[in-house]
């Protein structure tokens, strides 16, 4: 199971945070790192980098480099935002501990080599943390429950508490029993096809003006996350959409 989750930094801009995240992975058992859009180019190979992987180097240097977080979680099955920050609107949230549970009991759905479910820790650029379009592109918001009058965490150490309480989680799930065979969860990449279409859906029976969407669409996409979309259910409300979309274009040529 470890095998099969990402920790995806957004936007890094210090070499040496990246190494100390790989670090971090490694000595909790995992070895996928995932690097959006980094500030210094060829990162994984900077010298500060290295220095703080302290012998992690080769999680370094197998780190994935994206250029968007949409492409980064595009396998992903369940995503976690990272974040401190209230949010008035997004994906559910619950803190690292929930998390790392939900995590647990969405991979044991599917043994490893069987099936493409991945889970996802996805953490913030060091100055800012995450937008909210990036939290919206995620499953759930987490955190960490740390002293309310003082809850600033270099994201290294963020992950670090984040690998500790998913290892932990883990290394117990073989106990979970699992009744009977899962649904395949939707990828990143189906539920994000799915949204292009809904909206066109939504635009040709005339439910959303492009002029003045409002926030209709992040709406539709926080539903969609809260669902936990399978593959076929994704397949399956391609279908209404392509249905909308035909009957829209019958109407209208039916009355020119």
């Amino acid at each position: 199971m470890l095998s099969r989750v990402s920790f995806v930094m957004v936007e890094p801009s210090h070499p040496g945070n990246v190494g100390s995240a790989a670090r971090a992975i490694k000595t909790m058992g995992f070895s996928r790192l995932v690097l959006v859009n980094p500030r210094i180019p060829d990162t994984p190979a900077h010298p500060d980098a290295v220095a703080l992987a302290s012998g992690a180097v080769d999680v370094l240097a197998s780190a994935r480099v994206c250029d968007t977080l949409e492409e980064a979680l595009a396998p992903v099955t369940m995503a976690f935002a990272m974040t401190a920050r209230h949010r008035d609107l997004g994906p559910p949230a619950c803190d690292m501990r929930q998390a790392a549970g939900l995590v647990r009991e969405h991979l044991a759905g599917s043994p490893d080599g069987q099936g493409e479910v991945q889970a996802a820790v996805v953490l913030g650029t060091e100055r800012s943390g995450l937008t909210n379009e990036q939290v919206g592109m995620c499953h759930r918001i987490c955190h960490i429950p740390a002293n309310p009058e003082y809850s600033s965490l270099n994201v290294a150490q963020a992950l670090q508490l984040a690998a500790y309480e998913l290892r932990y989680a883990l290394l117990g799930a073989e106990a979970l029993a699992v009744a009977g065979p899962r649904a395949e969860p939707a990828s990143g990449e189906a539920v994000e096809a799915l949204l292009v279409h809904w909206e066109q859906a939504l635009i040709a029976v005339g439910y959303l003006d492009p002029r003045h969407p409002k926030k209709l669409m992040p709406r539709m996409r926080h539903l969609f996350a809260r669902s936990g979309l399978s593959r076929e259910e994704t397949d399956l409300l391609r279908g209404v959409c392509t249905a909308m979309i035909a009957q829209s274009r019958k109407i209208s040529h039916g009355s020119s």
